[in-house]
């Protein structure tokens, strides 16, 4: 999608498949990539900050020690890194005190975030009747570190808001009869699958499939660089599904 709005400039924090893709596909969005950091290019508070905003796609152990170096740097940044939420009090707090924009998300996909919305409304019109249970299941490619991964988590927890029936989610082999009240998430690691996520809502009577399945990672980039033209000039901490309808 072209922007007919001015050009930012955008550092790339990480250079693999995600990096690399984001960088193919910036100038579509009227993003000059004008700064690259990866291991061999470390990021520090004293670099030369050519850059308005900064997209991260890196490890998670990284974030932290990522968003403290932009912080003293002053620039927003794009977190599309998962698998770090353990300190995600600390990044919130660091955006804080910092002044400066954070985006995060567990998935960055418009598509996803539409499929968000479908199984909010779905979790709430099944918990209306007893004989419907609802379960996810995800696929990833079998290079990914975090199992079950972050939007399969997210999901999860929108089941959660919206299904008065459950309360947790088991995401281990059951090792027994599953409780009603648990939801089961699970994971398939293997090929190279982008990712497909499931909602399965199923009775005695018949059964329902919501299936999201990406067939690249293109929708993750451009939901990157649209949410770092969103970003430019913004402060706070904010996630991706609240700021994608205005994308």
């Amino acid at each position: 999608m072209s922007d007919s709005r001015e050009n930012i400039r955008v550092a790339l924090v990480g250079h693999g498949v995600m990096g690399q893709l984001i960088e193919r596909l910036a100038p579509g969005h009227n993003c000059e990539i004008t700064a690259l950091f990866d291991e061999n290019r470390p990021l520090h508070g004293d670099v030369d900050a050519n850059f308005d905003v900064a997209i991260d796609f890196s490890l998670p152990h990284a974030v932290a020690g990522t968003v403290k170096h932009l912080a003293e740097l002053g620039k927003p940044v794009v977190i599309g890194t998962t698998g770090w939420d353990a300190r995600r009090d600390e990044v919130r707090d660091l955006v804080k005190r910092a002044g400066i924009g954070c985006v995060v998300g567990s998935n960055f996909s418009i598509g996803m975030n539409m499929f968000f919305a479908m199984v909010r409304h779905a979790a709430a019109l099944t918990s209306r009747y007893d004989e419907y249970d609802v379960m996810l299941h995800e696929f990833h490619h079998r290079r990914k570190a975090d199992s079950p991964s972050g939007t399969a988590m997210e999901l999860a927890n929108i089941v959660l808001q919206e299904h008065g029936g459950k309360q947790r989610v088991l995401t281990d082999r059951s090792g027994g009869v599953i409780d009603a009240a648990d939801l089961h998430v699970s994971s398939t690691r293997g090929g190279d699958i982008p990712g497909t996520h499931m909602f399965v809502i199923d009775s005695p009577a018949d059964s329902i499939e919501l299936t999201h399945r990406a067939r690249n990672r293109e929708g993750f980039a451009h939901g990157a660089l649209r949410a770092a033209r969103w970003l430019n000039g913004k402060r706070g901490f904010h996630d991706f599904s609240d700021i994608f309808p205005q994308l």
